[in-house]
């Protein structure tokens, strides 16, 4: 049985994600920062659909905790008669409201570094030891940060995190092909996730506009990311690392 470790996997594009995996038969260990009620729904419906999984709680931007957060792993990898899991994918992740550059402060700096950089960084690093051989690993990444974005004003943090994150994918995938693990990255696009305290939500008439510069002529939705992230899990992709996948639906093409 393959096994899989989601960070940020009760909502949105982990949820997505975790869902489609567990449909093709991998075993999920999704985690959650506050939204517990939310990630035992999540394995609820795994489980109601034949499927295997287990939320543990994580705070990515907490360091400190990720020992812990690996004994806890190792735990259920116990459960299930494994020493190792086959995929990580670093997907926890938060919104910001837009912030111009001279008003950006360093409170906001250093969340966007410690929730989107730092403990991506660390974490892959805690973990790594858990990880198969032969194993993948994908970040989330943005299409913000991609060099064919337009920039748009109020996201010079939030996108060179996202940035650091491509070039994290680059560099990771190099150093441990000697373990045979591949390292990518997926890009989404404009995404109906709870980001931004559920903005599409709230204000629906967002929608529209975004949907007309879009190719494929709708915002994107956590299950057409978490396709591509599932897909870049598997054996399928077995000749793929190193790559950012823009999954945008054709945004601003």
């Amino acid at each position: 049985m393959q096994v899989a470790v989601i960070t940020g996997g009760s909502s949105g594009i982990g949820q997505g994600a975790a869902f489609e995996l567990a449909r093709r038969g991998t075993a999920v260990v999704l985690t959650y920062r506050g939204g517990r009620e939310r990630a035992l729904e999540t394995v609820k419906r795994i489980e109601k659909d034949g499927g295997t999984a287990v939320a543990l709680p994580l705070d990515v931007a907490r360091s400190d905790t990720f020992d812990a957060f690996r004994r806890a792993l190792t735990d259920v990898l116990a459960r299930w008669d494994r020493t190792t899991f086959d995929f990580l994918v670093s997907n926890a992740g938060v919104g910001q409201p837009p912030v111009r550059f001279e008003e950006t402060t360093a409170e906001l700096f250093d969340q966007m570094v410690d929730v989107h950089l730092r403990g991506p960084y660390f974490l892959t690093q805690t973990l790594l030891p858990l990880l198969a051989d032969h194993g993948s690993i994908v970040y989330t990444t943005s299409t913000s940060a991609l060099e064919s974005a337009r920039p748009s004003p109020g996201y010079s943090v939030y996108a060179s995190v996202k940035g650091a994150q491509i070039v994290l994918t680059r560099y990771l995938a190099k150093e441990l092909s000697d373990r045979g693990i591949r390292v990518n990255a997926v890009a989404p696009g404009v995404t109906r996730t709870r980001l931004g305290d559920d903005a599409f939500a709230r204000y629906p008439e967002l929608i529209p506009p975004i949907a007309e510069r879009t190719a494929l002529g709708r915002i994107g939705e956590a299950d057409d990311v978490g396709k591509v992230i599932a897909f870049l899990g598997s054996p399928d992709a077995g000749w793929i690392t190193a790559q950012t996948i823009e999954a945008s639906g054709g945004y601003e093409l």
